[in-house]
């Protein structure tokens, strides 16, 4: 038995939990059975009702204090990190905990997996990958990666670059169907004006009219970028560095973006088109020679969840105007 879902990786502060629950939301009004499992042994404070919970097997808090880490059970950055591959080594050690926890839902769910945000698990080490890849065999699960980058990095070069480095590596290492997202895409207007545009007014025109939104989601060539970086006193003694890895990236030519607000149905619908294309989901159900799935795969989707009324009412406007980062 085929079950599809996500594994909902990024940064803290990106927004994970709060998606998991507004997509759960989403998918269960357009009529999917959802099930959240929450990976984070740090995450107690949970929004959404959660079928599996980490916790009920190994918590962050009892870690530090058995291994007497961190003052007064605080833990610094360092500690915190420790404590998070400690604990994925631990579930993957144990991961017949998981696989038990798992079986019922199997054959009726589309699963959410809500990821802890230390984003080293998903490049540095191999921990997660371990129990992910685990999942999937045992379950044949179709699983689409969504990493959720917070949109305010557009703001500053460095940080874009930084966060594609990030995205290509996790990527790379994850070896997944990948949706890259730029998250609370409807703030970005209150990060001030995108990219670099502003600090070159005076160079150069045709760089200020570069600096779209599009040039963020496509991934647009990364020299204008690097013009920037060279004139800011912050980096410019790592011009060298800087060149070779937006080399780097747009050697690769892997790494785009689209664009989410949680808030809005038509943002989350589209992200949906775009997960299901890539897990498989579009195919589930669906009889066919190999030439009508290539047609279904290399067209535009048109999977429509305008067509279930109640999505065109205010039920989902409720559900997700609730909903904040």
């Amino acid at each position: 038995m085929v079950a599809y879902g996500q594994v909902v990786i990024g940064p803290p502060g990106s927004g994970k939990t709060t998606y998991c629950n507004g997509m759960s939301q989403f998918l269960n009004l357009i009529g999917r059975k959802v099930a959240v499992i929450n990976l984070d042994p740090a995450n107690d404070a949970l929004p959404y009702e959660c079928a599996v919970n980490i916790e009920d097997l190994i918590k962050l808090s009892d870690v530090m204090v058995e291994h007497s880490l961190g003052p007064n059970g605080v833990a610094h950055n360092g500690i915190h990190h420790a404590c998070l591959v400690y604990c994925m080594d631990y579930l993957e050690k144990n991961i017949d905990w998981l696989e038990s926890k798992l079986e019922p839902l199997i054959k009726d769910h589309y699963l959410l997996f809500d990821f802890p945000g230390q984003v080293e698990l998903f490049f540095l080490h191999s921990n997660a990958k371990k129990v992910i890849m685990k999942l999937i065999k045992k379950f044949d699960l179709r699983l689409t990666v969504v990493h959720l980058v917070d949109a305010h990095l557009c703001s500053d070069p460095g940080k874009y670059v930084s966060a594609l480095l990030l995205s290509l590596s996790t990527m790379l290492h994850l070896e997944l169907p990948h949706i890259n997202v730029l998250s609370k895409i409807d703030l970005i207007e209150s990060y001030g004006k995108l990219g670099v545009a502003v600090y070159l007014a005076s160079v150069d025109t045709k760089l200020q009219k570069a600096f779209n939104l599009d040039f963020y989601t496509d991934v647009q060539d990364l020299s204008y970028l690097q013009h920037h970086l060279d004139q800011d006193p912050r980096s410019s003694k790592y011009r060298k560095l800087s060149k070779e890895l937006c080399e780097v990236i747009e050697d690769y030519s892997l790494v785009n973006f689209t664009t989410l607000d949680i808030q809005d149905k038509e943002s989350v619908g589209n992200l949906v088109r775009l997960i299901d294309k890539s897990n498989g989901y579009i195919f589930a159900g669906i009889e066919g020679s190999a030439v009508e799935f290539s047609k279904i795969a290399a067209g535009p989707l048109d999977w429509d969840y305008y067509r279930y009324p109640f999505l065109m009412g205010a039920s989902l406007d409720v559900c997700l105007l609730s909903l904040s980062f």
